[in-house]
């Protein structure tokens, strides 16, 4: 980032602490896009995605006092995000987690030789697929592959095992796999 915009970014923040609203609108505005983004990877509407923004932001800026200035805000506001996405499926009890440790081995050899499917296909049509997961496959897939956290983190933040988690992994790139399988059949029978 340039530093002209580093330093225009960390006014509007000085800004929103004091509760202007027209800075706090200017952060938005910057991150709308981003964040939307990353809450919609969560869902599989719009409208929950943009319920899961508002929540983010309205957190982002309760806690914004709470930003040392160290490190990337985006990279802040956007584990704000998947947190808050989250706490709305652990309020909506749509993630029931599939606790079926033992199928982890069988079900990893078979999806990792499959991994290539992934590159025959654009990113709308992944990210397509990803969201007719189950909340479940889908925010265990979204916080493993997309956000990069270990399976002992995502089994904090979720309140299940590590194999379960693993085993909830596993079972996404599965059934991602056979969506994009089922989509290339379509495309050449089409």
């Amino acid at each position: 980032m340039d530093p002209k915009d580093q330093h225009n970014l960390d006014d509007i923040v000085k800004q929103c602490v004091k509760g202007d609203r027209k800075a706090q609108h200017e952060l938005y505005k910057i991150f709308y896009s981003k964040m939307m983004g990353v809450c919609y990877r969560y869902t599989n509407n719009a409208e929950d995605a943009r319920d899961i923004l508002q929540d983010g932001f309205v957190k982002v800026y309760t806690n914004l006092k709470k930003y040392n200035f160290q490190g990337s805000l985006e990279g802040w506001i956007r584990r704000i995000m998947v947190n808050t996405a989250i706490d709305h499926f652990r309020k909506s009890k749509h993630m029931a987690m599939v606790d079926d440790e033992d199928d982890y081995i069988l079900e990893t050899s078979r999806v990792e030789s499959a991994d290539s499917i992934y590159s025959q296909f654009g990113e709308r049509d992944i990210i397509e697929a990803i969201q007719s997961l189950s909340p479940a496959y889908q925010t265990v897939f979204n916080l493993n592959v997309i956000e990069g956290y270990q399976h002992k983190d995502i089994a904090d933040m979720l309140n299940i095992s590590e194999g379960t988690s693993k085993s909830n992994l596993a079972k996404a790139k599965r059934n991602l796999q056979r969506i994009l399988l089922e989509k290339e059949a379509q495309l050449k029978n089409g």
